[in-house]
C-alpha cells in the first residue's frame, strides 16, 4: 500500500510540478520496502527527466526516461493503481522523439510540448508529456 503522499505525488507529476514531484516521492522512495523503492524511483526519474526537459537539458531527459523507463518495466501492466503500461508508452515515445530531435528544434519542440496537450513526431505519433493516470 503506498503512502498517502503518493496522491500528492501524483499530483504535481499531472501538473507539470516535477521540481515539487521529486520531492515527494524521494522521500516516499528513501522510506518504502525495496520491492517498491525501483517504482517510485522510476516514477521519480521520468518527473526528473520532464523538469531538466523543461530547462532544455536535452541530455538530462534523455538520460533520465531511459532510467525510469528500465525501472517501470518491471511493474507492468499496473502497480499501486498506476496505469504503468500508459506510463510507459508515453515515456518510450517522448524519449523516441528526443532522441531524433535535430538540437536547433530543441526549444521550439519543448514550447510545444509544454504549451499543448498533445504534439505528433515527425512519424506521427502522438507526443506529450508522460502521465500518472489512476486505473
Amino acid at each position: 500500500m503506498p503512502p498517502e503522499s503518493f496522491s500528492q505525488g501524483i499530483q504535481q507529476f499531472n501538473q507539470r510540478q516535477y521540481y515539487e514531484c521529486h520531492d515527494t516521492l524521494e522521500a516516499i522512495w528513501i522510506e518504502a520496502p525495496e520491492m517498491d523503492q525501483r517504482f517510485y524511483q522510476g516514477i521519480l526519474q521520468v518527473a526528473v527527466a520532464c523538469h531538466h526537459l523543461s530547462n532544455l537539458n536535452l541530455r538530462g531527459a534523455i538520460i533520465l526516461l531511459g532510467e525510469g523507463i528500465r525501472r517501470l518495466s518491471d511493474y507492468q501492466p499496473d502497480y499501486y493503481t498506476i496505469d504503468v503500461n500508459q506510463l510507459l508508452e508515453e515515456s518510450v515515445t517522448l524519449l523516441q522523439t528526443l532522441q531524433q530531435l535535430d538540437s536547433d528544434r530543441v526549444d521550439d519542440f519543448v514550447q510545444q510540448l509544454f504549451s499543448a496537450t498533445e504534439k505528433l513526431d515527425k512519424s506521427g505519433e502522438s507526443c506529450k508529456l508522460p502521465t500518472l493516470v489512476i486505473i
